[in-house]
């Protein structure tokens, strides 16, 4: 656009909702638009005009008829935003013209009417905005920088403007006109003797997204980090930037978030350039992507480097290439080649510099993940590549789907430091060793700085108890949500929250003790985790004391303290040679004890973690011990999802096993995750076994099999 000092456009807009410094936070369509001309150079002003617009859903609250004086009958008879906008355009040209002007610069109050009402409603709408739209002027903003001395521009108002130079506040009644003028006055003032200021600072809208890569020794500063839950399996960046339409994302500044199984788990960090468009980003809480609503939090530079940050110089160079789409393959066969990979992609999607453009993952020993990255010239090539999403290569169907350089950075870093044995994220129903060194629950201790929810509604979920926390959220400890199950594996009605500090944990205790939730009141008690471990391992905590659970004291050989129901129970020793096994099983430190006799098995951590980032398997009984007993473990990859124990069963038949010696490992949603560990009675047999069985088919699938050592 041309200088912004010949002419600028006064705008104003309002909404069928929240306005003024709430506006657009409730996701509500615009419903009115103000605006008027002032040439700078001969300090003329034109015509105000002031139009209507028709929102798709017919729908005012009612603050805003009270703000706006607005009826839905007056709405009703409007035209639509591109009509109006169409409008805009053509007086706004037709009056440069009478003043002799050529370009103009948008001038508003608060850059919300631009960043958060405009830009996303026309986004959802598919509209395309004129390109006036992507630079304007804050009044506010610009008055701050001629009078210093007039406060934070945070408490800045059109009033309080107004009187600090001296004019008298708009009589207008009339909203978006009296606003308008309020503005127009405003700037011709400062522009004038004593002042003299000079219009000097234009912000910019992003037209895209730029996709970028990032290094973990680069400086990200916390305050423009934020976390986004609850998008499609499928989004892309793009997806993502046109959902935060209006704000600035940095380059390459959004990273998908994968599951311990390398799957996008419905989270992403979004960096944005600078803290303002954060907290912006912020307000889009519960806003809607799709049929599907985007909770937002605040994040840290740490995650988001965790996550997009790269060191691979493989990596680096296969992003090297700018301006190229990035799309991902999984389940390719782990003995699938380049060129088949190229065949299969067909000429219509003609990968750039062929082979080059392929870059497979691999685990640190070299072998094959099933996931690759291809890059497209341009993004007619990636579309027809797309259609080839779940056709056979091979004899494995392929799923194709939009990726970014976050997430091949993300993939590579997860496989690269992935151990030769695959493990599952330390969870209360894995092996009784690993509980040890489960990362979720914290050390015991008497500081009270835990809440106890008791009585909560079975139905409700992690999101029901955030809101139900409301703005004492922001002090819960990341991973410090600890939903609680039965024995039985279903809701117990109870959640533990570990807080920053002992005070914040006594002010939610005072503030949401008794309040509901879905129709339940919900009782709410400070305590400690050592009170906390108590409780798990079957004690009572009231406001009249607390119980100890029946047996606390670690003993070797609890015969009459039962495992729980979700704990595989050891097998009885037949004979010495089980000594050991019982030793893994009942080891003498207290705190190992602890955790095998809890009543409550299952922990989720809060954001900035999801809940569907934390695995578990639901193992058989018996099947837990197996995965531990003397022998050998093969781990086999590349199952069928709907894989059983039989199934598995008859593709070893003729070798012998132990007893309940296949363990299917299980996703968060209980589905198996492609993946199962057979245990033999000895090294030799598995060894047999891998090699024979290596060129098998599984129900007409490859499958991989590797001894674990």
């Amino acid at each position: 656009m041309a200088s912004h000092s010949d002419t600028l456009v006064v705008f104003f807009g309002a909404t069928a909702g929240a306005n003024g410094g709430k506006l657009g936070s409730d996701e509500r369509e615009i419903i009115l638009l103000v605006w008027q001309i002032v040439d700078l150079r001969e300090k003329k002003v034109g015509k105000l005009h002031r139009c209507l617009v028709k929102p798709d859903t017919f729908e005012l609250t009612e603050q805003c008829k009270e703000e706006t004086g607005l009826t839905l009958e007056e709405v009703a008879k409007a035209e639509p935003l591109d009509k109006v906008l169409q409008q805009f355009q053509q007086s706004v040209s037709s009056e440069l013209k009478c003043f002799g002007r050529s370009s103009y610069t948008l001038c508003v109050n608060s850059p919300l009417v631009i960043r958060q009402a405009l830009h996303p409603e026309a986004s959802k709408k598919n509209l395309v905005l004129p390109e006036c739209f992507y630079s304007f002027v804050d009044a506010k903003k610009e008055f701050h920088k001629c009078c210093p001395n007039s406060g934070p521009v945070q408490k800045l108002t059109l009033s309080s403007m107004l009187e600090y130079v001296g004019l008298p506040a708009e009589s207008e009644q009339s909203i978006g006109v009296r606003e308008v003028r309020s503005m127009v006055q405003l700037l011709l003032r400062i522009l004038a003797e004593p002042y003299n200021h000079k219009i000097s600072c234009v912000e910019i809208v992003n037209y895209k997204f730029d996709s970028g890569t990032c290094s973990k020794t680069e400086p990200v500063n916390s305050e423009t980090v934020i976390r986004a839950r609850g998008l499609p399996w499928q989004s892309s960046d793009q997806d993502i930037a046109r959902f935060f339409k209006g704000l600035n994302i940095a380059k390459g500044g959004v990273a998908l978030c994968l599951n311990n199984q390398g799957r996008r788990n419905g989270e992403a960090l979004v960096r944005f350039i600078n803290s303002e468009h954060r907290d912006l980003a912020l307000e889009r809480h519960k806003h809607h992507m799709g049929s599907r609503y985007i909770e937002v939090y605040k994040a840290t530079g740490e995650e988001f480097l965790k996550i997009a940050g790269g060191t691979s110089n493989e990596v680096a160079q296969f992003l090297s290439k700018e301006n190229q789409v990035i799309i991902r393959m999984r389940g390719l066969p782990f003995t699938a080649t380049p060129q088949e990979v190229l065949s299969f992609l067909g000429p219509d999607s003609p990968v750039t510099d062929g082979a080059e453009g392929l870059l497979f993952v691999k685990y640190p020993d070299g072998r094959p993940t099933g996931d690759a990255f291809v890059l497209f010239s341009c993004e007619e090539y990636a579309q027809n590549a797309l259609k080839k999403h779940k056709q056979i290569l091979g004899k494995r169907y392929i799923e194709l789907f939009r990726s970014t350089a976050a997430e091949v950075q993300q993939v590579l870093n997860r496989y690269l430091s992935t151990p030769l044995i695959s493990t599952l994220p330390p969870s209360p129903v894995m092996p009784l060793p690993m509980l040890a060194t489960q990362p979720f629950l914290p050390a015991s201790s008497t500081v009270r700085d835990c809440v106890r929810l008791r009585g909560l509604p079975y139905t409700a979920g992690i999101e029901d108890i955030l809101e139900f926390m409301a703005e004492h959220t922001v002090d819960i400890k990341p991973h410090g949500v600890h939903m609680v199950l039965n024995q039985q594996g279903r809701p117990s009605g109870d959640a533990f929250i570990q807080m920053k500090s002992a005070d914040k944990a006594f002010m939610v205790s005072q503030k949401c003790h008794k309040k509901t939730m879905k129709d339940r009141y919900v009782e709410v008690f400070q305590c400690s985790t050592e009170e906390m471990s108590i409780v798990l391992m079957g004690g009572t905590l009231n406001r009249s004391g607390l119980s100890p659970p029946p047996c606390k004291l670690p003993c070797k050989f609890p015969k009459k303290c039962p495992l729980p129901p979700l704990l595989a129970a050891p097998r009885t020793p037949h004979s010495a040679a089980h000594t050991a096994a019982h030793a893994l099983y009942y080891p003498p430190q207290p705190h190992l004890y602890m955790n095998m006799n809890m009543n409550y098995t299952a922990y989720y951590p809060s954001p900035p973690v999801s809940p569907s980032t934390v695995g578990y398997f639901a193992a058989p009984p018996g099947s837990v011990a197996a995965a531990v007993a003397p022998g050998a473990l093969v781990r086999m990859q590349g199952l069928p999802y709907n894989a059983g124990v039989k199934d598995i069963l008859s593709f070893f038949q003729g070798y012998q096993l132990l007893p309940d010696g296949v363990l299917i490992l299980y996703n968060f949603s209980g589905q198996c995750n492609g993946e199962a560990l057979i245990t033999f009675p000895s090294e030799e047999t598995a060894r047999h076994a891998v090699v024979e069985r290596s060129n098998h088919l599984f129900y007409g699938q490859q499958v991989h099999l590797a001894l674990c050592n």
